[in-house]
């Protein structure tokens, strides 16, 4: 279909550079969402279907899919062709793989945790705070104005000068009825906790804080992000602890060959004030966790003395000094805050005015905090959930009571529907007799 359309506009006097997209199939739930309105070949639909609730399966189906389509675009000539990677590279890899287009051994490696900038004046940037990391362009783009992008160190943390979001604007990936297809109508807060678990869960690719599906490194913490955000802590970036992961791991790697990489675990998710109370108890109990809590109006709370900057990522590396790419930092997080909650408003004006959605996301926009949370302890993978335990071990319990009520009901039921049916045989053993008797006396 491409290849003839393209054919046609050779015809009409078009002759510029047409190249075609390929977005390899991740999910059963998103390419049913992304195939509304457009042509699917059947061969397509008849293959994914019977394999639609094996994640695996389906990831590999779509690099078969994705292998064909690069053959039969490259032998119709196409000058080009891109990838919708969306931060999930891996299948794109196999595809390029696949068709021998690379080596199994090459791949794209990252010189920093983050996405460079392609930009010359910030081709020495070697510091970013961690707020932005699922808005990098966000961050691109309020600190564009600077003069000098930092290098090594982040300087003076008083006065980062990041662009006004009044002239900059604060915008959702979606169009509003794209938003209400992808994200739904929320009506109650656990609406909105089951779009933040599908979103750990990759039926849902986006949020309004986070551009892309989640990270592979937060992949490996997938199962402790559903948890939370079942439990009401609405996740919106992250990272596990790594201590001394070479720099080529395909995961967590990053920087020149033969260096070692680290990182603090890494939490920042939006909870209510009933919860903030309760979490801060538990982390006063706890010297190694550090965290910022902030809300709307700039209500911040702390465990932390100053505006030091504390380095969540750093590489040692052959030949060179020690490198913290990434960094926690209150100014940094005072002026992430403000963009944190004008997309809770973005996203509330996605529905009508009044409506129960609009009511509950404004609701919470004007009365949670944003928190971001440190374990500075990087050898403990496990360490910082300690403060969320007794919360999931109450979760546990009531599911667990919760299981064992229905299994005693559905016994109740049971037993009652084995009386009546005692009850029917005996009814049935009267009528049985009472015709015999009839019929006995209607002989004679």
């Amino acid at each position: 279909m491409f290849l003839d359309w393209v054919k046609k506009c050779r015809e009409y006097g078009i002759h510029c550079p047409i190249i075609p997209g390929v977005m390899p199939i991740q999910a059963y739930a998103s390419f049913k969402r992304n195939i509304v309105g457009v042509s699917v070949p059947q061969w397509i639909l008849d293959g994914i279907e019977p394999i639609k609730n094996d994640d695996q399966a389906i990831r590999s189906f779509g690099v078969e899919v994705g292998i064909k389509m690069t053959l039969e675009l490259l032998e119709g000539g196409v000058c080009g062709i891109h990838y919708y990677t969306f931060n999930l590279e891996r299948s794109t890899r196999l595809i390029l793989e696949g068709t021998g287009l690379i080596n199994k051994t090459d791949y794209i490696k990252k010189n920093m945790p983050w996405r460079s900038s392609f930009s010359e004046k910030r081709k020495e940037e070697s510091v970013r705070p961690i707020f932005w990391a699922n808005r990098a362009k966000s961050y691109i783009s309020r600190t564009d104005n600077w003069d000098e992008f930092p290098n090594g160190r982040w300087g003076d943390s008083r006065s980062p000068a990041y662009g006004d979001l009044d002239r900059y604007g604060v915008y959702l990936k979606y169009k509003a009825d794209e938003a209400i297809q992808n994200w739904g109508s929320p009506e109650s807060l656990d609406d909105i906790c089951q779009l933040f678990v599908k979103y750990c869960n990759g039926e849902v690719l986006t949020l309004p804080w986070s551009d892309q599906a989640l990270a592979p490194e937060s992949g490996t913490i997938k199962n402790r992000l559903v948890e939370l955000n079942s439990l009401g802590y609405l996740t919106i970036n992250s990272q596990p602890s790594v201590n001394g992961a070479k720099s080529d791991d395909k995961v967590f790697g990053w920087g020149p060959k033969g260096g070692y990489v680290y990182q603090k675990a890494y939490l920042e998710f939006f909870v209510s004030p009933e919860t903030l109370d309760k979490l801060k108890q538990r982390v006063s109990k706890l010297p190694m966790i550090t965290y910022h809590a902030i809300n709307k109006k700039g209500d911040l709370q702390t465990n932390t003395h100053g505006g030091k900057p504390n380095a969540v990522t750093w590489g040692v590396f052959p030949g060179r000094e020690v490198v913290q790419p990434t960094i926690v930092e209150l100014a940094s997080f005072e002026a992430w805050k403000d963009e944190a909650f004008a997309l809770w408003e973005q996203w509330s004006r996605c529905y009508l005015q009044g409506s129960q959605p609009r009511e509950l996301l404004g609701e919470m926009a004007n009365t949670w905090y944003l928190v971001n949370v440190v374990n500075n302890d990087y050898h403990s993978a496990e360490g910082i959930y300690e403060i969320f335990e007794e919360d999931v071990v109450a979760a546990r319990e009531r599911a667990a009571a919760a299981a064992v009520a229905a299994e005693t009901e559905a016994v109740k039921v049971s037993e009652q529907l084995s009386v009546q049916v005692q009850d029917l045989g005996l009814q049935q053993t009267h009528l049985v007799a009472d015709a015999v008797v009839a019929a006995e006396a209607v002989k004679a």
